[in-house]
């Protein structure tokens, strides 16, 4: 079952959730943040393409 770890946002206004979200201020901060947590986390970081990474346990 997969389940959402971490957001990573250049938008914090529009994202709510369960997961902890990490909110960034320009496009290197957003994957520089998301890769980094991909591999602190063990997770799977997914680009949506709207100034917004989730990071996913596919485990």
């Amino acid at each position: 079952m997969a389940k959402i770890v971490a957001i990573v946002t250049m938008h914090g206004n529009q994202v709510d959730g369960g997961a902890p979200i990490f909110i960034v201020d320009d496009e290197q901060a957003l994957e520089h943040t998301s890769f980094l947590l991909e591999k602190i986390l063990d997770a799977s970081a997914h680009d949506l393409k709207n100034g917004t990474y989730i990071l996913v346990n596919h485990h």
